[in-house]
């Protein structure tokens, strides 16, 4: 969001896969023969079982029933952004054996490989197949080799390929045997919304699967993992399995446990079960005019003043004051404005500072900035008796270094250092500090393609941001409410890219951050979906506001779709949320402007 006007456009990817295709290797011309002891060792290279023994990364893999070049079914995989629709499995293998691959492919560039062979990885490739086309290629193990994984992929932008009759024909490995049940299961001290889980090592297992209710809800390396999203007062059950390249080994012994009581995140258990959150122009002027805070409508539930900015990008030293007289004539005195603060809240509202917005940079680089941005925080809460405060940072505000890949666990300072302050904040006040949050699109539902700089490097490292932030303030977070404008076309859950302006755009972005995706498409790293209750939708109030308006009818379908599973258009949710908080706005000013249409429709559909 921005000062003067309508918020910048938002900044588009950087990333620029530049690398020609490369000649990895062309058709042997002559396969050998197997050995009368060779077998087939790859597993479900048919495809008749589905997708079972496959991992396509980004969800881009589908089992699908025609074209198909034996059986009933095939591979169709489909390229997407910076995925190249890569799909694998691993397979066992003796040492010091030569192996033949073959698939028959068709459709776009596809390419056929082996890689941890433990020699030379091989691969073979073929340009927009017609027609169903064989794909051979020939390898050795090493000497200490016991598995490699064999592979099908395309080429980023090119079109869906199909693969089928995959076969790895050589001596057959030693068997792996499914890991034993792991035991031991136990829940540590939940919160409102998460419950800690442990368990003890499993015999031959390299992963595990954790399982709520008989679903599964993620999966885990280690032995321990942490169940988020779930709701305050709950009672809830759990499972875990262990898993190895045979499989999934059966179901642990359950362990119950309740979330504790809760509210929202910090502050939520006071607002009303559906919110208006607006910006209030309060330390600048624009085309929309000045509001004095005592004529914000009672409407509004939660109210942001725009903005705390920084004295500098990198000092944390953030600075609010009125809109000065020469540029706001009818601005009310400070004495009036805290006044007006007291009353809003005897009301039931929520007054909080938005730190950022387009102009306002925040780089929080350095220990001392964080601990700056905490002691000039705290003073702006302090002095004019806020509730709490609203993250709006923007531009250049947030990155990720090169070699930062997991959310879970992030290592970038000035994320580090957001998420550590930000918790200092809430240690401050309590238990009914409000924290809100107001990020780009390109900041939070941009990562289900691309996280940071990527796996190859030269992708805009602003690119899923956000994220980090997001997951380890989850259980503080009292409304996240992303900017579904100023925003270019985002890929939803159902691999579609959708587009600003209307019902759509909002049901696929909320729809993401309900139900949780995959970041960057790695299944290992999924983002868990927040309370419906922590989630708001970020419109402009109108024209004038952003990019990306979208009309009070669109918006009214966009909610049906959301909280009753009606007028849903194409996009088919993962769920319906009754509970959804409720929408944010870019902002109070321009809805005066716009003679209050977008609050009046706000009050006409939840009954204000």
């Amino acid at each position: 969001m921005e000062r003067t006007g309508p918020p910048a456009r938002m900044t588009g990817l950087l990333a620029a896969f530049s690398a020609a295709l490369l000649a990895v290797g062309g058709l042997a011309a002559t396969a050998p023969s197997a050995a009368a002891a060779d077998a087939d060792v790859a597993r479900n290279g048919t495809f008749e079982a589905g997708l079972t023994g496959w991992n396509c990364t980004g969800g881009s893999g589908v089992a699908v029933s025609t074209p198909v070049h034996g059986g009933t079914s095939a591979l169709k995989a489909t390229p997407a952004g910076s995925d190249n629709a890569k799909c694998s499995q691993t397979v066992t293998v003796k040492p010091d054996s030569t192996y033949t691959l073959s698939a028959w492919v068709q459709g776009g560039y596809v390419y056929l490989g082996a890689a941890g062979t433990g020699t030379t990885d091989v691969s073979t490739w073929t340009q927009s197949a017609g027609d169903w086309k064989q794909l051979t290629t020939t390898f050795k193990t090493g000497a200490s080799t016991t598995s490699v994984s064999v592979y099908t992929h395309g080429w980023y932008g090119t079109p869906a390929y199909y693969a089928d009759d995959l076969t790895l024909v050589g001596p057959g490995g030693d068997p792996v045997v499914l890991p034993a049940v792991p035991a031991g299961l136990k829940a540590g001290t939940p919160t409102s919304s998460s419950v800690p889980l442990s368990w003890t090592a499993a015999t031959g297992a390299t992963g595990y699967n954790v399982y709520r209710g008989g679903t599964k809800v993620l999966s885990a390396t280690g032995t321990s993992a942490t169940v988020t999203g779930l709701t305050a007062s709950t009672a809830y059950s759990f499972q875990v399995t262990a898993t190895n390249e045979a499989g999934e080994s059966a179901k642990s012994a359950a362990v119950s446990t309740s979330t504790t009581a809760g509210g929202g995140g910090g502050g939520g258990a006071d607002l009303p079960a559906h919110a208006l959150v607006g910006y209030l122009h309060s330390s600048f002027a624009n085309g929309s005019g000045y509001t004095r805070m005592a004529d914000v409508p009672d409407s509004w539930d939660v109210i942001d003043l725009a903005f705390g900015e920084p004295t500098s990008v990198t000092s944390g030293d953030i600075r609010f004051s009125l809109c000065p007289v020469t540029e706001c004539p009818n601005v009310e005195s400070v004495a009036e404005f805290k006044a007006a603060i007291k009353a809003k809240q005897a009301a039931g509202k929520k007054v909080l500072i938005s730190i950022g917005g387009q102009n306002g940079q925040v780089q929080l680089a350095t220990t001392a900035a964080r601990d700056t941005f905490v002691s000039s925080v705290s003073k702006i809460i302090d002095e004019y008796g806020l509730d709490g405060l609203d993250i709006d940072f923007e531009g250049h505000s947030l990155s990720l270094n090169t070699g930062d890949t997991d959310f879970r666990s992030p290592t970038t300072p000035v994320v580090v250092n957001l998420i550590s302050a930000v918790k200092s904040l809430k240690a401050k006040y309590g238990e009914k500090f409000v924290l809100t949050m107001a990020p780009e699109t390109f900041f939070v539902q941009l990562g289900y393609q691309y996280y940071g700089s990527g796996p190859w490097g030269g992708q805009d490292p602003r690119a899923g941001a956000y994220l980090p932030v997001i997951h380890a303030l989850r259980d503080d977070l009292t409304l996240l409410h992303v900017q579904d404008y100023n925003s270019g076309s985002i890929m939803g859950l159902d691999n579609q890219y959708h587009s600003m302006g209307g019902a759509d755009f909002h049901i696929a972005m909320t729809d993401m951050l309900l139900t949780g995706f995959p970041v960057a498409g790695d299944q290992t790293k999924v983002f868990p979906g927040l309370r419906p209750d922590q989630v708001a939708i970020g419109l402009p109030a109108s024209t004038q506001a952003g990019n990306g308006h979208t009309s009070p009818a669109e918006v009214t379908k966009a909610l049906n779709c959301l909280t009753k599973k009606t007028d849903c258009g194409s996009y088919a949710t993962h769920g319906t949320w009754s509970g959804l908080r409720g929408l944010m706005t870019w902002s109070v000013n321009w809805d005066r402007f716009n003679n209050w249409e977008f609050s009046k429709n706000f009050d006409a559909y939840f009954g204000g």
